[in-house]
């Protein structure tokens, strides 16, 4: 079994990567095991974010490491909660303070488009010069009130189309291959024999 560190404490972000990982012969990690601090997320980007995680990770682990940075867009709101979806509602992160707050913003709008980003970056190394990075995206809409038991964060307002479902009704199974995490994970399973 390889060991990979995951630059992150969510549990169930963690379930869903180590779902997805431990048929490939990772073990995954979570940072907070080793007694890694979260690392800051100062950038405006996902995919800064991700990486700055993983070279923290790497560095205080010696070992390759994963980070995931994701969150949901909002056409309406230009984008937001974007980078900052965990905390929308400000500290501590409240899931369900988040989508109170979403569900305030978009009291009126006809839009309710937004997909789901999440950027995968693996690091072998803290100075990896080379890292990995796989992008995906999941586009749904915003319903006007939380349907479903699953999953965590905005899915139980995320309408999936295709489906007819939303996010916190899919199967795990299913949101794990279809997802915005899924989707980058995919790609990033692509690249992993250059590991």
């Amino acid at each position: 079994m390889k060991k990979l560190v995951l630059a992150s404490n969510n549990a169930k972000k963690m379930k869903e990567l180590n779902a997805l990982l431990a048929p490939l012969g990772f073990e995954v990690i979570p940072q907070g095991e080793l007694g890694i601090p979260e690392a800051e997320e100062p950038h405006c980007t996902f995919v800064e974010n991700a990486l700055a995680k993983a070279r923290h990770a790497a560095q205080h682990s010696g070992l390759p490491a994963l980070a995931d940075d994701s969150g949901l867009c909002v056409s309406a709101l230009h984008g937001a909660p974007g980078v900052l979806s965990a905390r929308y509602a400000g500290e501590p992160k409240s899931d369900a303070r988040n989508n109170e707050k979403l569900l305030g913003h978009l009291v009126g709008q006809a839009d309710r488009r937004a997909h789901f980003v999440s950027v995968l970056v693996l690091v072998r190394s803290a100075d990896d010069p080379q890292p990995i990075i796989a992008e995906g995206e999941w586009h749904g809409e915003i319903l006007p009130a939380q349907k479903g038991e699953g999953g965590f964060g905005y899915d139980p307002l995320f309408f999936v189309p295709e489906f007819g479902l939303t996010a916190a009704e899919l199967p795990a199974e299913t949101k794990n291959q279809v997802s915005h995490r899924g989707r980058a994970m995919q790609k990033l399973i692509e690249r992993l024999p250059t590991l």
